[in-house]
Formats: structure tokens, sequence, C-alpha cells
């Protein structure tokens, strides 16, 4: 069943519900004010019988008798009885009345009491005179009443059908207008693929859901758009560095088998193969690290580690590859309280992360000063990366992330564009954000941190923390 037909539906339910509610209440409402008005003209009567009973003036008897004939509304099947009370619990008993005995001790007992059977009321009241008591019940027929009880409940037996159809085509109007701006939305969707992601969803004024979801879709286009830009930049330009190095080795190769050569050239050659195949296997290991982080970004983390462990071990290692780097690692303002340098981490790619972004650090600042501060509270982990390089323009700086993008500055340097977005995916799957920092011909200061209520929670029994 399709939504309009369960709003359709669901509407006529509501409806039809609400109305049967409506009409039970109407009809019970108009029952007892019938009962009321009718229990009303009965006390009227009991008290004119009443009156005229204990008259002994023969025209004050003709008087009562003549408004209550002419003065009243007749009633249907009316009939009168007056009976002397003895005591408490005796009285005189007339044989017409057939009613149960619970009626006439509530009259003795309360002074005024009735009775129902078959649309037939009986009404007993107590009077006294003289000191004499008596029961006066005056009984009739609500026909009137319940002529009009049985008009009301067709009136809203056939209203109420009417109703149920009314509401059907209601619902249906109303299914239709709040589905069409939906079935709107997922015909323009529908028309939007590959190759024209560029295409929009027409906006909506309105501040609805509807225009909450037309916002969306067309936010989402735009990360799609931009994600697509983004791999196919990133294809075009693997292909290229890629096919370089592997055109080079070919060309080089079919060179040396065109004819016998000289051994130094043979040597050259070789070094001129080598130094490409090394390109190619560094790029080649850049990209399968890429993709080791997932395409979200996310990877299960095992690891305890202790942040100022992972910052020497990452500044040994860069000891041996560059042996007079100018890295300067401060641990002076890290806490006693060994717990909040602890992180849950993939080790080996979280190093690999953090030597990236200093390496960077070194490689354009032409081998110059590197600072790398560490900090940690309650609340985060913060590590603060400053050089004094060559910076960065402020228009390169949104492309920082984009796989294989390299600035107009940074092109005299070798590399492929990968440390940085390798680096800033695993920084992302850890928890953590990384902040640049930068103005050109004075340097940059890259930032990760590492919040302790995002960045994800460890197995302490798994820890591989060293001590």
């Amino acid at each position: 069943m399709d939504i309009r037909k369960k709003i359709t539906f669901t509407y006529v339910a509501l409806s039809t519900f609400s109305t049967l509610l409506l009409c039970i209440i109407v009809f019970v409402l108009f029952r007892e004010n019938n009962r009321y008005y009718f229990l009303k003209r009965l006390d009227d009567r009991a008290q004119i019988v009443a009156s005229i009973h204990f008259q002994n003036d023969p025209e004050k008897i003709k008087y009562y008798r003549n408004l209550k004939k002419n003065g009243l509304e007749e009633l249907i099947e009316e009939e009168e009885y007056v009976l002397q009370i003895h005591s408490a619990n005796t009285f005189d008993y007339n044989t017409n009345l057939n009613l149960p005995n619970k009626f006439y001790t509530n009259v003795l007992k309360t002074g005024r009491d009735y009775f129902e059977i078959n649309n037939k009321y009986y009404l007993g009241q107590i009077f006294e005179e003289r000191n004499q008591k008596y029961m006066v019940i005056v009984a009739a027929r609500d026909r009137k009443g319940a002529t009009t009880t049985v008009y009301i409940v067709k009136i809203m037996l056939f209203g109420g059908i009417a109703f149920v159809f009314l509401a059907f085509f209601l619902g249906r109007f109303l299914a239709k207008r709040v589905i069409n701006p939906v079935a709107r939305i997922t015909k323009e969707v529908n028309r939007i693929s590959a190759s024209n992601l560029h295409n929009r969803l027409p906006e909506v004024k309105n501040s609805d859901e509807i225009s909450d979801l037309t916002e969306t879709f067309n936010d989402m286009l735009d990360r799609l758009e931009t994600s697509f830009e983004i791999q196919a930049n990133f294809i075009n330009n693997a292909s290229h560095e890629l096919k370089t190095p592997i055109t080079t080795i070919i060309a080089e190769a079919e060179i040396m088998l065109m004819k016998e050569r000289a051994v130094e050239e043979y040597i050259g050659s070789l070094e001129n193969i080598y130094s490409q195949a090394s390109r190619l296997g560094n790029l080649t290991e850049s990209l399968l690290k890429l993709t080791q982080t997932g395409y979200d970004g996310e990877k299960q983390v095992l690891d305890i580690a202790r942040i100022d462990e992972l910052l020497m071990d990452v500044k040994s290692n860069l000891d041996k590859i560059y042996p007079d780097n100018r890295v300067s690692v401060k641990l002076n303002v890290i806490p006693q309280d060994c717990s909040l340098l602890l992180i849950p981490c993939n080790r080996p790619l979280l190093e690999l992360a953090i030597n990236n972004i200093i390496t960077n650090g070194v490689k354009y600042s032409d081998n110059n000063e590197v600072f790398v501060t560490l900090s940690a509270n309650n609340e985060m982990i913060k590590i603060a990366i400053n050089d004094i390089g060559i910076g960065i323009p402020p228009e390169d700086i949104p492309h920082l992330y984009e796989p294989f993008f390299r600035g107009k500055i940074a092109a005299k340097y070798n590399g492929y564009g990968l440390g940085l977005p390798l680096a800033s995916k695993i920084i992302r799957m850890h928890g953590g954000e990384i902040q640049v920092q930068s103005e050109q011909d004075k340097g940059t200061i890259v930032t990760l941190i590492f919040r302790k209520d995002i960045i994800k929670k460890g197995d302490i029994k798994k820890s591989n923390v060293r001590s």
C-alpha cells in the first residue's frame, strides 16, 4: 500500500472514530436532556394532583383541573395515584401499580424518585397536608421523546455515512497535497545521474519540512558532485603519476636492448631504472596506505598508546631518514597523570600520519627548525607542529586534503601530494581533527586535536602501551 492510500485510510479511520464518538456523546446528552424536561413536566403534574387532592373548596378544585387540562401540555397514557402513608415503611398500596419495591423505598427515603419501563416514566413525590403524608405518583409515556430520539439517531446515522464518504475524498485530497511535493522531489532526483550532477532541485521558499528536504537533497548533491570531481581528479593524477615512471623504465630498457653498449652506459641506465622503480614503489605504497584508511575514514583501533612515546618514536625514525633534521619535540607541558596521555589508536597508522606532517614541515622549510609541542588535559590531547618554511597561499588551503594536489610554490619540492590527505584521513579515523594555519613565506602551524569525548575507546586488555 502506497503512502497516499495510507494517509487516505488513516484520515478516514480517524474521522470515522471521532464522528462516532461525537455522535455517542450527542445521543447521550440529547437523551438525558429529554428525560430531564419530561420529568420536570411530571413534577408539575404531581404538584397539581396534590393540590387537587388537598383542596376542600370545589371552586379551587375546578380551577386546578382546568389548569391541568388547558394550561399544561397533554401527556400520553397519563396515570395519577395518591397513596396515604401510615408510617416510615407502610402506605396504601394500589394494585394497578406494578412497580419494584426499591422505587417505593427510595421515595419514602428521599422524598422523590422516578422509574422507567418501556419508555414510560413513573414519578413519585412525598407531600404533607395537616400532618399527614401522601405519596403522589404520576405516570406517562414519553412518546415525543422517543420519536425525537429515533429522529436524531437517523440524522446521525445518515449524516455519519455521508461524512465518511466526504472524509474519503478529503483524505485523498489531503494525501495528494502532502505527497505531491515529495513525488516531485523523487521525480527530479531520478533524473539526476553521474552525468548531470550539476542539476539541483527547485528551491521551495516555504520554511517547512519539504523545504528542508529539498535543501538536504541539494546539499547532498553538492557533496556528491565534489566527491565525483575529487575522484576523477584523483584517478587522472594517479594515472599520470604511475604512467610516468613506468614509461621511463620501459623506454630506458628498450634503448639498452637495441644494441650492445659500454658498461658505464648500462650502469647509468640501471641507475635511472632503479630511481624510477623506487619512485613507483613509493607512490604505490602511499596509495596502498591511503586505501588502508578506508573510503569513509574509519578503521577499527586496537592499541592503547602513550602519545608522548609515540612522538618520540616518530622523532627517532625521522633521525634515521634525515640525520641532520632540526625537529624539536617539547614535552615540558605534559601532565603528571600518565593516563591523560593514553589514546586508543592503530599505532602504525597514527605514527605514519604524524610522521607525514612533521616531514612536510622539514621539507617545506628547507630543513629549518620545526617545533613539536604536546599538551594534554582532561578534555583533549593536542599536538602542534610549527615550522618557519614557505607557508601556504590562501587559495591553496581549501585543496590541501585532495590527493595529488600540489600548490604552485610546493611544486618545486619532491612529492606526490598524498602525505597530508593520508594524514587527514588517519586523524579523522581516530576521532581527531586537524587544523592548518599558514602565512606565505612565514611558516605553517598544523594542530592535531583529539577530544576525549569523541575519540574511540580502546580495549585496555588488548593494549600495547609501552612502559
